[in-house]
């Protein structure tokens, strides 16, 4: 299933849904009101709502989507986390995973407009794999992870490299406004059988920038989750944005920085498509 928060354009409150095609089944009449009490319910309990009536169904054209998670608890995202990114990040391969957090403040949902402000000269793409924990719970066993993963979905880490590398504290460099599209949707995890064999690639005008497999990552989600809830305990709708390849525009000659009227493309295996516009911040 392909969870989604969308809202109709005569109503701009955020509602919940399951995509289907180019159709939303409209959570609402079953009393689900956002995201958040979706997750709650559990897969098996939103696949039931697939015998709802067809008056249910709206046409996708008749709304728009937003970020699957508007608002989430927090973004925890993991820099250098594809080998080939980070010889060409010139940085050291970690040895342990090197977090940042992304504020929520930051998150724009699919067709939403990334506004790159006058502070940065260099702003950049990073197309990741991000996983969305549903079942909290600290200090999980590695081997436990799949219970505390509700889905996936797309994330789009826009860095402003001038700020995030002029100290060692990335957070306020990754966390301007609308710095972080998320979507198109969550997609349940017993659709992803495996998060570690899906082909992930960013293009900008038809030109592909960022092209890999997750397979390629240092640390895995078993890993990740682990590491993480041993520090923090994870918390649903938390979200763990787990690195980009190579092929940013921090690591090209010469190195290629957003502009405005371009528009972004993320895409994951099996997770859709992620578009977002770029221009100027106002």
């Amino acid at each position: 299933m392909k969870l989604v928060s969308f809202s109709f354009f005569s109503d701009p409150t955020p509602r919940a849904g399951l995509l289907l095609g180019d159709e939303i089944l409209d959570l609402t009449p079953l009393g689900v009101p956002d995201t958040a009490n979706a997750m709650a319910l559990g897969a098996e309990a939103l696949g039931q709502a697939l015998t709802m009536p067809e008056t249910s169904r709206i046409a996708l054209s008749g709304a728009r989507l937003l970020a699957p998670i508007p608002r989430p608890p927090r973004i925890f995202c993991v820099g250098l986390n594809y080998r080939d990114h980070a010889v060409e990040s010139k940085m050291e391969i970690p040895k342990v995973p090197t977090l940042f957090l992304k504020l929520p403040s930051a998150v724009i949902g699919p067709g939403e407009t990334v506004r790159i402000p006058a502070l940065t000269r260099e702003p950049d793409y990073e197309v990741e794999l991000a996983l969305i924990i549903g079942k909290a719970g600290r200090n999980i066993a590695a081997e436990n992870w799949r219970e505390h993963v509700f889905g996936y979905t797309i994330l789009n880490d826009v860095s402003a490299r001038d700020v995030q590398l002029a100290t060692s504290q990335w957070t306020l460099g990754k966390s301007f406004d609308t710095f972080c599209p998320i979507g198109p949707a969550i997609v349940t995890a017993d659709e992803i059988p495996d998060p570690h064999a899906l082909d992930i690639r960013l293009s900008i005008g038809g030109e592909v920038l960022q092209h890999s497999n997750t397979r390629e990552l240092i640390f895995k989600a078993p890993e990740l989750i682990a590491y993480l809830s041993a520090i923090t305990p994870l918390e649903p709708g938390d979200i763990i944005s787990t690195g980009t390849p190579a092929g940013v525009g921090l690591g090209r000659t010469p190195r290629r920085w957003l502009q405005p009227g371009e528009t972004m493309v993320a895409e994951v295996e099996g997770l859709g498509r992620l578009i977002n516009p770029v221009e100027a911040a106002g």
